[in-house]
C-alpha cells in the first residue's frame, strides 16, 4: 500500500526548534511572497474565451516558474486536459510533484490562477491589474481569488525547504487550475489523467475564507449550485403596446409574474422539491451582515431562521442576468420574448441535479397566461460536507489557531466549489481540507477586490505549520 493510500495517518507536532524555525522562515519570506503576489495580479489571465489566451499562458507559465523556484519539486509541467464531450482542451494548468519519503503523507495543494473579469473599469478605485496596497489591504483583480491561494502555497514551500531542505520527507503534489472561474470544464479529465499524480492522503483547497480578517475558519460546508438559462416567450413578433396593451400577455410581464413565485413575502425561497440542512450556525448578528454585505439604509434582510443558516444551509435562488429591451432603445411595443440567467444555490446534502428538477417543476407548474418556457445551457454542482473527524482535520484547526494566534472556528460558506465533489468521488480516501485567505470585506468576483495582508501573513504561517508537522506525521 502507497503513503498516499494509508487511511490511518498519526498526526504529530514537528520539533518546537523546527516550528520555530518554520515560522521565522515564513516572517522573512512575507516581503518576496507579496511581491510575487503583485506579479501575478499584473497578468490578466482569464479563462473566457472572449478575452487574450496568451495572458492565460502567461500566468500558469509564472506559477510554474514560482513552483520550481521552491526547490521542492521533482518534476513541473504545464498541463491542459480535452474537454469532455468537445474537440476542445482547457485552459492551462500546472502540475508539480514530488514523492512521499520514509512512509510520510502525500498532500495535494490547490488554488487556481485564471481570474474573473474586472467589470466596468470605472468602478475601481485603482487599475484592476494593477497591484495597489492602502489601509492595510493589496486591491486588484485575483489578490484574494485566488492568486493569493497560490502564494500562500509558494510561500509556505519556501520556509519548509529552507528549514528543512533534503531532510522533507513529505509527499507533495501542486495543482494550480487554469480555469475555474469559467466553469472547470476539463476538471475531471485532468482529474483522471493525472490521477496518480493527484493521489493525495490529503488535500488543501485554498479557495474559501475565513470568520474575519483576525479569525481563521476551515470550511466544512458549501452549497451545491443549479445555474441556468430560461427562456419566456408569448408572442411570435413584438406589437405596439398601446394598440394591444390590456388584452396581450407580453413577455415582460409573464416573466416578471413568474420570477416572483420563487420567493415567498419574506424573500424565503417558496420552491417545493428544494431542501434545507439541519445544522447549527455561530451567533452572526444582523449588524455584520449589514456592514458586510453593504446594504443601503433602507434595505433589510430576507428570509427566516438564523442569518447563517439562510447563507450555509438553505437554498437560494438569484437573477442574475437579462436580456431584454435596454433602457436606452426602449420603445412602446409588447415584448415577444425575455431570456434571464438563473442562479440558484443549493442547500449541502442536496444534488444539483434534484435542485434543477425542482426548480425546473416549479417554473413550468407557474408559468402565466400559457407562457412557453425553454430552459438551456444547465450548469450543475453538488454541494460539500466534511468529515470532521479525520487526523487531517484536527492537525489544520490545530494549525490554524497556532498560525493565527485565534482559535479556528468552522464554517459553511454559501458559495459553491462543485469540483470538491470531483475530488471526493476520484480519491474517497482522501481527506479535503478547505482553506483560504479571503475574509468578509475581500469582495471577491467585484470591483475593488482585494486582499488583506495580514490576514495573508497569517495563512501562510498556518500552512506552514501544517505541512512541517504533517512531515513528522507517522504511520
Amino acid at each position: 500500500m502507497t503513503s498516499a493510500q494509508s487511511p490511518n495517518p498519526v498526526p504529530s507536532a514537528a520539533d518546537p526548534a523546527t516550528e520555530s524555525a518554520v515560522s521565522e522562515a515564513v516572517a522573512i519570506g512575507i516581503p518576496k511572497a507579496l511581491a510575487d503576489l503583485g506579479d501575478l495580479v499584473r497578468i490578466p489571465g482569464i479563462a473566457w474565451p472572449s478575452f487574450d489566451q496568451t495572458q492565460l499562458e502567461r500566468s500558469a507559465e509564472r506559477v510554474a516558474a514560482l513552483a520550481e523556484g521552491t526547490s521542492v519539486f521533482d518534476e513541473v509541467h504545464v498541463l491542459r486536459a480535452a474537454v469532455p464531450g468537445t474537440d476542445e482542451y482547457g485552459q492551462p494548468a500546472v502540475l508539480a510533484t514530488r514523492a512521499a519519503r520514509n512512509g510520510k503523507p502525500t498532500i495535494l495543494l490547490y488554488a487556481h490562477h485564471d481570474v474573473q473579469p474586472p467589470g466596468d473599469d470605472a468602478l475601481w478605485e485603482t487599475p484592476p491589474f494593477e497591484p495597489t496596497v492602502r489601509d492595510g489591504r493589496l486591491y486588484g483583480r485575483g489578490a484574494a481569488d485566488d492568486k493569493a491561494g497560490i502564494m500562500t502555497h509558494i510561500a509556505s514551500l519556501r520556509a519548509l525547504h529552507e528549514v528543512l531542505g533534503d531532510d522533507l520527507d513529505l509527499g507533495i503534489s501542486l495543482f494550480i487550475e487554469g480555469e475555474e472561474e469559467y466553469g472547470s470544464r476539463s476538471f475531471t479529465q485532468f482529474l483522471s489523467d493525472n490521477a496518480d499524480a493527484l493521489r493525495a492522503d490529503a488535500i488543501v483547497v485554498a479557495d474559501s475564507g475565513n470568520w474575519d480578517s483576525q479569525t481563521p475558519g476551515l470550511t466544512v460546508s458549501l452549497r451545491g449550485n443549479a445555474r441556468f438559462t430560461l427562456t419566456v416567450r408569448t408572442l411570435d413578433h413584438a406589437s405596439h403596446s398601446g394598440m394591444f396593451g390590456g388584452a396581450v400577455p407580453d413577455a415582460m410581464m409573464a416573466t416578471v409574474r413568474l420570477l416572483s413565485t420563487l420567493w415567498d413575502a419574506d424573500g424565503a425561497v417558496a420552491v417545493d422539491g428544494l431542501t434545507e440542512l439541519d445544522a447549527p450556525t455561530p451567533e452572526y448578528s444582523e449588524e455584520t451582515l449589514r456592514d458586510e454585505a453593504g446594504f443601503l439604509p433602507g434595505t433589510t434582510p430576507i428570509g427566516r431562521d438564523s442569518i447563517l443558516s439562510r447563507i450555509w444551509n438553505k437554498p437560494a435562488v438569484t437573477v442574475i442576468g437579462i436580456d431584454a429591451t435596454s433602457v436606452e432603445s426602449a420603445s412602446n411595443t409588447l415584448l415577444p420574448e425575455v431570456t434571464v440567467v438563473i442562479s440558484a444555490r443549493v442547500a449541502p446534502g442536496q444534488s444539483g441535479e434534484e435542485a434543477y428538477a425542482a426548480l425546473e417543476r416549479h417554473l413550468r407548474a407557474h408559468a402565466p397566461f400559457g407562457a412557453e418556457l425553454t430552459f438551456s445551457d444547465a450548469d450543475l454542482g453538488n454541494g460539500f460536507l466534511v468529515d470532521t473527524s479525520g487526523w487531517a482535520v484536527a492537525l489544520a484547526r490545530q494549525a490554524m489557531t497556532d498560525g493565527y494566534g485565534v482559535e479556528a472556528v468552522d464554517l459553511g460558506v454559501g458559495g459553491s466549489i462543485p469540483f470538491i465533489a470531483d475530488l471526493v468521488r476520484e480519491f474517497p480516501e482522501a481527506q479535503i481540507l478547505v482553506t483560504g485567505v479571503e475574509d468578509p470585506h475581500a469582495r471577491a468576483h467585484s470591483p475593488n477586490e482585494s486582499l488583506h495582508l495580514e490576514t495573508f501573513r497569517h495563512a501562510v504561517a498556518t500552512e506552514a505549520l501544517m505541512l512541517a508537522r504533517m512531515d513528522a506525521t507517522t504511520r
